[in-house]
């Protein structure tokens, strides 16, 4: 699985281990909505961007 976006709105912390629990190749990494990240591409990392109240603001997918 490359996205998830039956997750977007829902709590981090049990999103972030359900989507490494469905695809184990990757690292979900939860983030802040507006933080700085690298622009790379890397098919072994999920962004999971939160709001302030820990809910996930974008559909996460692989990048």
């Amino acid at each position: 699985m490359s996205s998830w976006p039956e997750l977007l709105g829902a709590n981090e912390e049990a999103t972030a281990a359900q989507i490494e629990k469905e695809n184990n190749n990757v690292d979900a990494i939860v983030i802040l909505e507006g933080s700085p990240t690298t622009k790379d591409f890397r098919c072994d990392r999920v962004w999971v961007w939160v709001d302030n109240d820990g809910k996930f603001t974008q559909v996460p997918t692989i990048g």
